[in-house]
């Protein structure tokens, strides 16, 4: 198993289409999301969208730019239709898989390391993946993402830059609230989920990549989950994004309030006793100062970074949320939120 830190970036809206990253491709259907693209455009037209975009946005020239900037990783979502027709009853999507094949080429020819995200959200009320037939009963579509794993696992078990899985993207789990539930998928149905998807990955895949697990936005509900001899290369997956937290006031004690809050969040990952990764991060600030220039608040965006940095130096792995945006989107793009720091600050 490998050791050393993995410092890369995020190929967000790539191989699933995100409103966020490629706004123009959804601006003239009115729609925000795959499915809805697909009922604006028809089949005919999404297809054609869809091809044109996995072959546009991402190329060889981005992973050597990615190595060039200091980064040693990127973590890819692939979608649960990743093998189109030679997979689970994939309707109107249209499967990516020599997309997939392509970043493994272009990463191991600059030496990044690759970690496969599928890209599910079990339990979450805003899942827009046509497979999730029924959030409330998870077994109805849990047998056909076991499958999707175990053949990605199998794919790419002898490929040297395959850093590992990730069994979900953005799980949400059931809690209790007084004398009701949350929405979302129940705790032990997503810890099962985790155990099986862990013995397909180590039957396809071998002992050598990385499993790992999303927290699910709850980094205390995994406290010995997982962590016994039984179980080898599981980390533990947190999300953290601030730009929605609510701070008592802006400036440099608001960014300290909220990378306190980062370190907060790993610290009860930690009692996992799993490794404790950062899947997905930005340099987005909740707050928008009109009295501060424009160089202040590039300065305070770069206070922020930096003091992420830190709280992130004892995981053993953090991916920036993403690596392009087709407006350069500031606080989320690692071209423009990362283009002024060194390369020593990032390794």
């Amino acid at each position: 198993m490998q050791v050393r830190a993995f410092h890369g970036v995020n190929l967000a809206g790539w191989l699933t289409l995100e409103s966020w990253v490629t706004p123009e491709l959804f601006a003239d259907s009115g729609a925000l999301d795959e499915p809805t693209l697909i009922s604006q455009l028809g089949r005919k037209r999404y297809a054609t969208l869809v091809s044109q975009h996995r072959k546009d946005f991402m190329s060889q020239a981005d992973f050597t730019r990615i190595a060039s900037r200091g980064f040693n990783a990127v973590r890819l979502p692939v979608p649960w239709y990743v093998f189109g027709r030679r997979g689970p009853d994939c309707g109107p999507y249209i499967g990516c898989l020599s997309h997939v094949d392509n970043a493994f080429d272009w990463a191991e020819e600059v030496g990044l390391s690759l970690l496969l995200v599928l890209a599910v959200s079990p339990g979450n009320p805003n899942e827009s993946a046509s497979l999730i037939r029924d959030q409330a009963d998870f077994t109805e579509y849990r047998k056909d993402l076991l499958q999707v794993i175990a053949a990605l696992s199998k794919r790419y078990a002898s490929r040297v830059g395959f850093l590992g899985l990730e069994v979900a993207d953005d799980p949400v789990v059931q809690v209790r609230r007084g004398m009701r539930f949350t929405d979302g998928i129940p705790q032990h149905s997503l810890r099962n989920y985790y155990r099986d998807a862990y013995e397909v990955i180590r039957k396809n895949a071998g002992e050598d990549v990385l499993v790992v697990i999303p927290d699910a936005g709850r980094p205390a509900l995994w406290r010995k989950f997982m962590a016994s001899d039984s179980y080898q290369g599981v980390w533990l997956d947190c999300h953290l994004f601030h730009h929605t937290d609510h701070v008592d006031a802006a400036g440099p004690s608001a960014v300290r309030t909220l990378v306190d809050r980062s370190r907060r969040s790993l610290a009860r990952a930690a009692k996992s006793g799993l490794p404790v990764m950062v899947g997905k991060w930005s340099a987005s600030l909740p707050y928008a100062e009109s009295m501060m220039t424009p160089e202040g608040q590039i300065a305070l965006a770069r206070v922020y970074v930096s003091e992420q940095l830190s709280a992130f130096s004892g995981c053993p792995g953090w991916f920036f949320q993403t690596w392009k945006t087709s407006g350069r989107l500031v606080g989320w793009d690692a071209r423009v939120a990362l283009a002024t720091f060194e390369r020593r600050m990032l390794d």
